[in-house]
């Protein structure tokens, strides 16, 4: 719909834009003028290889030869300024043409999907599937939102004025805008994140949930009351308890998130019963209605008569539904069916938290263990004994330290994060917390020391209602998860309780980790390949396995288009459930309004229908096929490895990329990095500032490097034919090298140019921008296009909108960086450049980090 975008999107930012100008602020008039001029310059100095250091002088000499450099440096901030609220603007106006942009009821959508299986009479093949999925989003705090909640709140009310076209309100919104801080003072806590991501369950996920499964069901012309399925569509939570690397996740912290979600969910409850009752007035029915309209008011705000849990309140609501049909003809019944279902989906829980702890930190807790309880050598002979006599050790275990004796703070603290798992299930019922996921795992022991700790702190020597669930995130790591998972499930004790949890087993697998570590092809591939082999571990043991994807926004981290991803699994992946992270700027992009957010959760749902109703050569991969990838991914990988051991590698994050910025931004409640200590190590580097710097650079490294040179390893084999036709035949291959391109379209080096003079850091960039080029010329030739995105015009013009807004702000931040490596030394109020003009950049790019 490029026409469409054209008239709802680009000229409307085009007229709104030029209301900035009018805005009564100080200097805001000469900012305005002057900043067109210098895009002009940015953009005409770059084609003529300029540095931006040439390009900022020469602007200044030109116009303000005469002011001082405080006075240059403040034109500049107040750009910085005005830019941040223009992608604001931006934001808004394709948030408000998302349904003209999107075609609603178009491929992907639960209405496209319901008239295609009624043409091919597999309506009830269709009914069938959607009794036994399921979706879970969850909700991470992790830091790659950098709007503010006072001005995500600007923005709801913008993107609304803009809808109704009242210019009125529009301008007075974008004057509070210019008087509103873009930047928190301080770091968020955990709670502090909850709290905003609750807004987003409240107001977007209630409504959102309900009418899609609503609006499903009367398709389907299945009556809501005997729908047997609540969760269809469900939503996790991470912030309050994930503990993994944030040392200020405590188990308080966690009691008083699930305290927060419940009462959210009360609150909705609330609301709703309001208005149910306003239309329920009758006889055998309204005193149900206030009844329970009475005890959740009593549960909300303190009182008597409190509900404990939503069995007690579907039981009035029961109670009312059979009033409406035994005495008044079934009036109204819609509208109570639809509020039930409501608390069937979302109980007394809204979200369901996860618990998450790396490895290493159980390994370090059973070792204090050890030595408490048994002494130095009974601790020696373990830590030098095999695998399975650890193992052995650690299930006969039978008596912990009582937690007050521990002398480790921290240690205290782990054994608690399990304790608190009882008072959610207690308080907000068995689906409030039942996952512990463990991150870096690595071996059966990993999974065996949690379920072990569980059972011992929980107190449930069998039948307990949490699921130990590994992360598998490094390339060696997904090679060895099958034969991990198969170990487990042969073990006696685990199998007993696996049986209890109805033979499921959730896994977690690392895009954004696995990336990190291995280069997009050979990562994507990696969870892949080890997600069949995982699904066919399980199957030959009886168990149901249940994936569960750490994706992130930008591609480069599982990114992209999430709907092709799921729809090109293929028959030899488990396909019960989708369960995915989403994060950041992905939450509000796509799930922060209540039309994106049913549009998106529909393209998910239907993704997993299609795989299963129409399997097709297209969406699974023949032993051929995956021998062509499999070349690819080690030609790939071992680019990566070459990069990634260079000796300038981490130097060049350290010191020229604004990495070290990202702690600086005040974003989020955690550390950039796992490790305390001093120095930079890649290791210890979090996925999501290690991609958002290349990000900032406009190099997005994460996202491309190794697929030019893959490419170019299968032209020089006589292979090329081969790539196309999988291009052409594949789905997930297209999905791969089309998310790829996302990364290309969104890079610019001629912003970073001129590093290749730099005399440290020269020949690390040509590496760099070699693959770049050689990377966007294979692509196009595979898919035998003639720029980037050519067969998605509305998301190449999207971007090409955003880059041209924020070519000042990248100007700006490479001026100042090459300002500070030309010095040799830290300059205040260039740093302080630096870390202003992330804030814009990533949020132009909206799934950048």
């Amino acid at each position: 719909m490029p026409n469409v975008y054209e008239t709802e999107v680009a000229k409307r930012f085009t007229i709104y834009n030029s209301l900035f100008l009018d805005l009564p602020f100080d200097h805001i008039y000469r900012t305005g003028t002057l900043l067109p001029i210098l895009t002009s310059a940015c953009q005409t100095g770059f084609e003529k290889n300029r540095t931006p250091k040439q390009i900022i002088n020469q602007f200044f000499e030109e116009l303000m030869s005469d002011k001082t450099e405080k006075e240059r440096n403040d034109l500049l901030f107040k750009m910085v300024q005005y830019i941040e609220r223009q992608v604001v603007l931006f934001d808004s106006i394709e948030d408000a043409a998302f349904e003209k942009v999107n075609d609603l009821k178009g491929k992907g959508t639960m209405s496209a999907l319901i008239s295609r299986v009624e043409n091919d009479n597999k309506k009830e093949e269709l009914i069938d599937k959607l009794k036994k999925f399921s979706i879970r989003l969850t909700l991470t705090a992790h830091p790659t939102q950098f709007y503010p909640g006072n001005v995500l709140a600007i923005i709801t009310d913008l993107e609304a004025a803009i809808r109704n076209n009242d210019l009125g309100m529009i301008n007075l919104l974008l004057q509070q805008l210019g008087k509103t801080g873009f930047i928190n003072k301080e770091k968020p806590t955990p709670y502090d994140e909850a709290v905003s991501l609750s807004w987003f369950l409240e107001y977007v996920f209630y409504p959102s949930i309900s009418e899609v499964v609503v609006r499903m069901l009367n398709r389907l012309e299945i009556p809501l009351h005997n729908w047997e399925n609540p969760n269809l569509l469900k939503v996790g939570f991470w912030p309050g308890g994930d503990r993994d690397g944030n040392p200020y996740v405590t188990h308080n912290i966690t009691e008083k998130v699930a305290d927060k979600l419940q009462n959210s969910i009360l609150k909705c409850y609330y609301r709703d019963i309001r208005k149910v009752r306003r239309r329920l007035t009758f006889h055998h029915v309204e005193p149900f209605l206030i009844k329970a309209e009475n005890r959740l008011y009593a549960t909300l705000f303190g009182g008597e008569d409190k509900f404990t849990s939503k069995d007690e309140l579907l039981e009035v609501l029961y109670e009312a539904r059979n009033g409406i049909i035994e005495h008044h003809g079934g009036l109204f019944l819609d509208l109570l069916d639809e509020f039930i279902l409501k608390v069937r989906i979302f109980g007394f829980h809204f979200a369901s938290m996860d618990v998450r702890q790396d490895s290493r930190k159980h390994d370090d807790l059973w070792n204090h263990i050890l030595l408490k309880k048994e002494g130095k050598k009974a601790l020696e002979n373990y830590q030098s004994a095999k695998e399975t006599e650890k193992i052995e050790k650690i299930l006969n275990f039978n008596e912990l330290p009582a937690i007050a004796d521990m002398e480790d703070d921290f240690h205290k603290e782990m054994m608690n994060s399990f304790k608190v798992i009882n008072y959610i299930q207690k308080n907000n019922g068995p689906m409030g917390c039942h996952r512990y996921i463990i991150s870096n795992n690595q071996s059966a022991l990993h999974i065996l020391e949690v379920f072990q700790l569980a059972r011992m702190l929980l107190e449930k020597e069998k039948e307990m209602d949490v699921d130990i669930v590994p992360l598998f995130e490094t390339i060696d790591d997904l090679a060895a998860a099958p034969g991990i998972m198969k170990q487990l499930y042969q073990n006696k004790v685990y199998r007993e309780h696996l049986t209890y949890r109805k033979n499921k087993q959730t896994i977690m697998l690392g895009f954004s980790d696995g990336t990190k570590d291995g280069g997009y092809i050979r990562a994507n591939w990696s969870i892949l390949r080890a997600k069949e082999e995982l699904t066919q571990a399980a199957k030959s043991e009886g168990i149901d396995v249940v994936f569960f994807d750490g994706r992130g926004g930008p591609p480069a981290r599982g990114g992209g288009n999430t709907h092709n991803f799921y729809a090109s699994l293929g028959p030899n992946v488990a396909n019960e459930e989708i369960q995915v992270t989403v994060q950041g700027q992905t939450i509000s992009a796509n799930y922060g309004k209540q039309v994106s957010c049913t549009y998106n959760l529909e393209q998910l749902l239907s993704a997993g229908m299609i795989s299963h109703l129409y399997p097709s050569g297209e969406n699974s991969l023949s032993d051929a096929q995956k021998a062509v990838i499999e070349e690819m991914a080690d030609y790939s990988y071992q680019a990566y490895k070459g990069l990634k051991s260079h000796p300038q590698f981490v130097p060049y994050l350290e010191k020229v990329t604004p990495l070290k910025f990202f702690g600086m931004t005040n974003i989020g409640s955690r550390p950039v990095k796992r490790s305390n200590g001093g120095g930079m190590k890649f290791e210890d580097l979090r996925a999501i500032p290690f991609v958002g710097a290349w990000a900032q650079m406009k190099q997005n490294i994460p996202g491309f490097f190794g697929v030019g040179v893959a490419i170019e390893e299968m032209e020089k084999r006589g292979k090329l034919d081969e790539v196309k036709k999988l291009y052409k035949e594949s789905l997930f291959f297209r999905s791969l090298l089309g998310n790829s391109m996302q990364s290309l379209a969104k890079s610019f080096y001629s912003g970073t140019a001129y590093l290749k003079d730099n005399e440290t850091y020269g020949g690390f960039w040509e590496m760099l921008f070699e693959e770049y080029q050689r990377s966007l010329k294979n692509i196009l030739k595979v898919a035998e296009m003639d720029n980037l995105l050519q067969d998605n015009q509305v998301s190449k013009e999207s971007i090409a909108i955003r880059e041209r807004i924020v070519l000042p702000l990248i100007t700006i931040q490479q001026y100042a960086i090459q300002e500070i490596l030309e010095k040799g030394k830290e300059d205040a109020d260039l740093q302080k450049l630096i870390l202003r003009t992330m804030f814009g950049i990533i949020n132009a790019a909206r799934n950048a980090a």
